[in-house]
């Protein structure tokens, strides 16, 4: 009997060993908390990770040796916030952050404070600098200390998850070769204006869909996004399969699983803003494709808590598709259906006509992308108004027997009309009644456009660059190209 009991008791004491060795939770910091991070100036700075429940965390930020202690909850989970300063121009101060709980403590070093924005979408925002049309001259350039790159390793998730791979780096011609030409020439114009610490994320990956980066539950909540996108994927066999990381041209379009990897993770770390170019893979899509990308915005503007975060995205590039045919507008349709995003609050549109090349889906001049994202968030976003960020924008058309006279927006044109060649503007086109285009003879006059065309007596619509593959030669006189425009309303055929 003794035996047996004391049998018993040695049982029920490896069970409590068990218990308590798998409730042991060592002091853990999310995984984006790295030495060499830029923290987002004038935010607060929220500071999570994992411990014992009920342990007591200390968090203290050198910046103003102020100490916050939390308490992990029954979860483990900790969140300390910390209250971040303003940082004047100049001011490369480099900071320590110690995080201390039950006699351990984890010190993050070389930390910088300024600003912070994430960029997402696919393969031409994540399109590396070591195959950007200007690399050999640029690269060695990119010694810059006080710029930080963070670029995500790829991941798929059923479910939201709290962790990413990838490591904060301090900009220099190494660690650029690898990162996104768009993201990077962004931030260093950001930085050289600005003059503070700049920390650029990539988070995204080629050949992905919009509908990959939208919450299950905001798709479910929508019926024509639950309709379009969500519902096809659940009735699929695919649904059922066991997610890994490892890629596929077929699991980047399928819904929320790159949300749920690649941009939750980053929901608590405070931001300036956002950066999306995206839509080559939805290219097929109309007013679905707008009403996904602004669900899109809504669902990351909640999730990061921060208000109407300012989100700038890229409008698709010309691409003939292998089919040289000016006839074929498809693309030109889903431009439309881009440039109606920007109807949201806090967003704009950058145009990439005339930087183009008509047959390659990933032009390689990423330079001027990138400086068009800059100067639209140095303009929008910290208020430097003296920076022009917008080509010329059609504002009305009037027509006078066989001439038609396009007008722009005044605030477009900036330093007046021109073309970067010297040229004649192209790919303007009238249409009579009939509803047939025929290419138009275009001249610059003052502030409009004059058009005509021989085989339109009585022109009652314009479309300028208006098909799949345009690259573009009229701009303003800061070089902001045109954008795409129709003066109809008729159907796509």
């Amino acid at each position: 009997m003794r035996i047996k009991r004391y049998s018993i008791l040695c049982y029920l004491l490896l069970v409590l060993c068990r218990v308590a060795v798998a409730q042991y939770q060592p002091l853990q910091l999310a995984s984006l908390l790295q030495d060499d991070m830029v923290i987002q100036q004038n935010k607060p700075f929220k500071v999570w990770g994992r411990v014992n429940a009920g342990s007591i965390v200390s968090v203290t930020g050198s910046w103003n040796n102020r100490t916050i202690q939390v308490k992990a909850d029954s979860s483990q989970h900790f969140m300390a916030i910390l209250d971040v300063p303003a940082v004047k121009p100049g001011d490369f101060s480099s900071y320590r952050l110690t995080v201390s709980s039950g006699g351990t403590s984890l010190v993050l070093d070389h930390l910088l404070i300024g600003e912070v924005w994430l960029c997402s979408g696919q393969s031409n925002m994540q399109f590396a600098m070591k195959e950007e049309l200007n690399h050999e001259q640029e690269i060695p350039l990119a010694a810059l200390p006080n710029i930080r790159l963070f670029n995500t390793g790829l991941n798929f998730s059923n479910e939201p998850v709290d962790t990413v791979s990838g490591r904060w780096k301090v900009c220099s011609p190494a660690a650029v070769k690898e990162f996104s030409a768009v993201a990077y020439y962004f931030g260093k114009e950001l930085f050289e204006k600005l003059q503070v610490p700049v920390g650029i994320i990539f988070t995204g990956i080629g050949a992905s869909g919009a509908q990959a980066y939208v919450p299950r539950d905001v798709l479910a909540s929508d019926p024509l996004l639950d309709s379009v996108y969500l519902q096809p994927y659940l009735r699929s066999p695919k649904s059922a399969e066991k997610i890994n990381a490892g890629f596929t041209f077929e699991k980047v379009m399928r819904p929320y699983l790159l949300y749920n990897a690649m941009i939750h993770p980053f929901r608590h770390l405070s931001v300036r803003g956002f950066c999306w170019y995206q839509g080559e893979a939805n290219h097929m899509e109309r007013n679905s494709y707008t009403h996904l990308t602004q669900t899109l915005i809504k669902s990351w503007r909640r999730q990061f808590a921060q208000g109407e975060l300012p989100f700038y995205y890229v409008q698709i590039a010309p691409f003939f598709h292998d089919k040289e045919n000016p006839g074929l507008a498809f693309d030109a349709f889903f431009r439309e259906a881009q440039e109606k995003v920007a109807t949201l609050n806090n967003t704009a549109m950058v145009v990439t006509m005339d930087v183009g090349e008509a047959k390659d889906l990933h032009p390689k001049n990423k330079k001027p992308i990138g400086h068009r994202l800059a100067s639209t968030a140095l303009n929008r976003a910290y208020g430097r108004l003296q920076i022009d960020y917008q080509g010329p924008a059609f504002h009305h058309v009037t027509f006078e027997k066989a001439k038609a006279v396009v007008h722009f927006d005044p605030q477009s044109l900036a330093g007046g009309l021109k073309t970067n060649n010297g040229q004649p503007p192209a790919f303007f086109m009238l249409a009579g009644s009939d509803q047939r285009f025929y290419p138009a003879t275009a001249a610059i006059s003052g502030e409009t456009v004059v058009l005509h065309a021989a085989r339109v007596k009585h022109p009652v619509a314009v479309r300028y660059a208006f098909f799949n593959y345009p690259v573009t030669n009229l701009e303003n006189g800061k070089g902001f190209p045109a954008l795409p425009f129709r003066t109809d309303n008729w159907e796509e055929k």
